[in-house]
């Protein structure tokens, strides 16, 4: 069975509530049947938009979520306000007090209204631009608070009915005509199914603001009555805004979802942010113009600096704790900025960028160890330059995806074949550089017998069907300090060019081996060189052969 969309169950009951309404004025003579029939019909109106958006709000999530249930946030204010006057008429028989204190929960209702359009449901914004919008609104709102207090509230405590009726008249327009402004750019700035939203949503924000203060100047004047025909555009505005609830069901964010550093994102959070500063530097403003103001009351004068002051410490409290999200925020971009700025793209192995912000360390510790005469185990730096053999033809063969895959691969298989404390390096291209720390230079074909085994012995995945191919590394090896008897004596980046050199006797000596350059020590052997001479030094090359691949 197909279930109904309530919403549009709930317009349609809207709906004939409007024509109730309007029956009610056309037919009945005022009394308290009309009064009842009034006040009933605008109470279930706004329910009904209340449980239209709260029904949309639970069937959504993220952002559009909280959009629709902050609407109906506002709309449960507004239902407030109306209990109040049906309890003047219907219980007490009263009139409405011209400067009721319900009147507040008329116009605190569109600050949640106001502050779910401010979301930008439409877009998907930066979760940092969400945590800083959510305080900058909150000064807004404080500020929009301090407004009401000081200019109508002011004027219920020190009784001036004149005075109050003219600022929340203003408060409201105002209030009104920037929710209704906010929305229209909004649909400047967007597209399809929310166009159309918004466009039909700051239409039903001007006609119910044109309705409501239409029947508030009524109320002024003293020619409205409940049931009158004041009410009737005003009850047909609740009825839009459960249509609104209609058109806007299943609406879901567009576009790619913000970063903090998309223009949209910036822009967004600037705008929002000058105009919470805007209104802290208001109130210094607004507190000279009561003090200078003659012709206020200084009972009045007195209670709103009092309430200046407080919202000055309220929105200092409120920036205080801005500030520190800001420089935590700070704080972790610079992190992740230098981590990325360390960090090889494609393998996620750490870059030249760090072996150079952490190599002075490396050889200062290498150099105490040896000049204090520690462990012999523990005390050498080891540089190996590892190269992919035949790198290219994976390139010319299977394109560069696959080349992409295959050191991917070869970058994890060399960091299990390495130790903790070991740093492996992306140093360009097919190129890998591993610094062995703490470790002894007898042990260093050890650690190159691995890394020959770790590339050789088992084939790379192609990602097409099953296919795989073998390849293999060559790569040289050189020990800091050069001399032990002078630790000194050569520097870590002659040592780095050395490892360079036993590198490239690699590749001459058949690819898929290790080569060793060793400081000459005059002694013969079958496995070294005499004679020959690197960037200057008399050295001997000690070749360890890998494992051989016929495959």
């Amino acid at each position: 069975m197909k279930v109904g969309n309530p919403s549009k169950t709930l317009f349609v009951a809207a709906v004939a509530l409007v024509a109730v309404d309007a029956a009610g004025c056309a037919l009945l003579p005022r009394g308290l049947a009309l009064t009842a029939i009034s006040d009933a019909v605008d109470a279930l109106l706004m329910f009904s938009a209340f449980l239209a958006f709260t029904i949309e709000g639970m069937g959504s999530k993220g952002r559009v979520r909280w959009f629709w249930l902050l609407q109906a946030g506002g709309w449960a204010l507004w239902f407030g306000d109306q209990l109040v006057w049906i309890l003047y008429d219907l219980v007490w028989r009263q009139k409405m007090p011209p400067m009721s204190a319900a009147d507040a929960l008329l116009f605190l209702a569109g600050a949640p209204m106001f502050a779910g359009v401010l979301l930008r449901p439409h877009r998907r914004p930066s979760p940092r631009s969400a945590r800083v919008g959510a305080l900058d609104f909150s000064l807004i709102a404080l500020w929009w608070l301090f407004l009401y207090v000081s200019f109508v509230v002011c004027w219920q405590l020190y009784p001036n009915e004149g005075a109050y009726n003219r600022n929340f008249d203003w408060l409201s327009a105002a209030e009104n005509a920037l929710l209704a402004g906010v929305v229209l750019c909004f649909w400047l700035t967007s597209s399809g199914r929310w166009k159309t939203f918004y466009a039909f949503f700051c239409g039903t924000v001007v006609f119910n603001g044109i309705a409501f203060y239409v029947l508030n100047r009524a109320i002024e004047l003293d020619v409205y009555y409940t049931g009158s025909w004041y009410d009737v555009p005003y009850s047909a505005s609740f009825a839009a805004f459960s249509a609104l609830a209609v058109l806007g069901r299943g609406l879901l964010p567009i576009g790619e979802p913000e970063t903090d550093e998309s223009y949209n994102a910036w822009s967004y959070t600037s705008w929002m942010s000058n105009v919470a500063m805007a209104a802290v530097l208001s109130l210094p403003v607004l507190a000279a113009y009561t003090l200078f103001d003659h012709g206020l009351p200084h009972e009045a004068a007195h209670f709103r600096v009092l309430v200046s002051l407080a919202t000055m410490f309220g929105m200092a409290l409120l920036l205080f704790i801005r500030h520190n999200v800001l420089n935590r925020e700070l704080r972790n971009s610079n992190v992740v900025l230098q981590e990325a700025s360390l960090t090889d793209p494609l393998t996620g192995l750490r870059n030249r960028r760090y072996f150079s912000a952490t190599i002075e360390a490396d050889v200062s510790q290498s150099l105490r160890a040896h000049a204090d005469g520690l462990d012999v185990r523990t005390r050498d730096l080891v540089f190996y330059l590892v190269d992919a053999d035949d790198f290219k033809e994976v390139n010319d063969l299977y394109g560069h995806d696959i080349g992409d895959q295959v050191l991917i691969e070869m970058s994890h298989r060399l960091s299990t074949s390495i130790r903790h404390s070991d740093v492996l390096v992306r140093w360009g291209g097919e190129e890998f550089l591993i610094v062995s720390r703490y470790t002894n230079r007898d042990e260093a074909e050890l650690l190159a017998q691995r890394v020959l085994s770790a590339v050789a012995d088992t084939p790379f995945a192609l990602g097409r069907a099953g296919k795989s191919m073998y390849r293999t590394c060559s790569l040289g090896w050189v020990a800091f300090p050069w001399f032990l008897h002078d630790p000194r004596g050569i520097g870590y980046e002659e040592v780095l060019a050395l490892a360079d050199c036993g590198l490239r006797e690699a590749k001459k000596s058949g690819k898929n081996c290790a080569v060793g350059i060793l400081p000459a020590t005059g002694a013969s052997s079958p496995s070294s060189g005499q004679g020959l001479q690197y960037l200057g030094l008399q050295v001997e090359v000690l070749a360890l052969t890998g494992p051989r691949s016929t495959r």
